[in-house]
């Protein structure tokens, strides 16, 4: 049975190229021309400007929206929105938990993302960072006091301690002042909390514990307190460095629980 004689419309030729296109300039449109909380023209103008029907233009505005450029509301004219990091955060999850090197690549992609968001974190310090970083900070010894106590709440303790630790980290990417390293650290926010087990279950088997990775925090923290980049840049690029090296140890060790739990 062909598909038209299924009672399914046969594609058209060109037609999703032709969305995909529209799509593409019009992307291009909102990231060059447009802010945050502006509307889009009508369909119709979209349809006019871009020589194009006015179904390919709201096919283009829903393939937009599901990259999270537009919000798309019945009744309305689509609006811009700030771009999120949903679609990366997405792509860095997948890679990691199905192929350990893309856990070595996230390391590296941290490496140059937050040893340089740590220097002008330092140079930039102000009295909002660095009580975002002590509030960060005060978390995470709570929870490393309630962890060492043992218990029936140690598990849920060491979840509070990977919420605060992204919490610091994300504080440290804000406070650098560049918008594209904040964007980026968004992304990496949510496959970083996968990832995080993996690494405290290989700190642990190398005989470590969560005071060593509190303690590697406060030495970034104190040389952004003091307006030392050099120092800053060091103390993240040591805690990265051993990270590393927890992860290699837990993959050697075995797949047991890695990213799941």
């Amino acid at each position: 049975m062909t598909r038209a004689a299924s009672g399914t419309p046969p594609t058209r030729p060109g037609a999703q190229t032709a969305t995909a296109s529209v799509a593409e300039s019009l992307a291009q449109v909102i990231l060059g021309e447009m802010a945050p909380g502006q509307s889009l023209p009508s369909e119709g103008d979209l349809a006019t400007r871009f020589e194009v029907s006015r179904l390919t233009v709201r096919e283009a505005i829903k393939m937009l929206a599901g990259r999270g450029l537009l919000d798309v509301g019945r009744g309305r004219r689509a609006i811009v929105i700030e771009p999120s990091g949903i679609a990366f955060s997405d792509f860095l999850f997948t890679l990691i938990q199905n192929d350990p090197k893309g856990l070595f690549d996230l390391i590296e992609l941290r490496m140059s993302i937050e040893v340089q968001s740590a220097m002008p974190a330092a140079r930039r310090v102000t009295r909002a960072g660095l009580a975002a970083l002590e509030n960060a900070m005060s978390g995470m010894r709570e929870a490393t006091a309630q962890f060492n106590a043992g218990g029936a709440n140690a598990g849920e303790a060491l979840l509070r301690f990977h919420q605060f630790d992204v919490a610091f980290h994300e504080a440290i990417a804000l406070s650098s002042g560049n918008r594209m390293i904040s964007y980026m650290f968004e992304a990496m926010a949510s496959p970083l909390r996968r990832s995080f087990n993996l690494s405290r279950r290989g700190h642990e088997e190398r005989g470590g514990s969560l005071d060593d990775t509190l303690a590697a925090h406060v030495a970034v923290m104190d040389a952004i307190r003091s307006g030392d980049p050099k120092a800053a840049g060091a103390a993240m690029r040591a805690h990265l460095e051993e990270t590393e090296r927890d992860i290699q140890k837990a993959l050697n060790a075995g797949p047991r629980d890695s990213l799941s739990n």
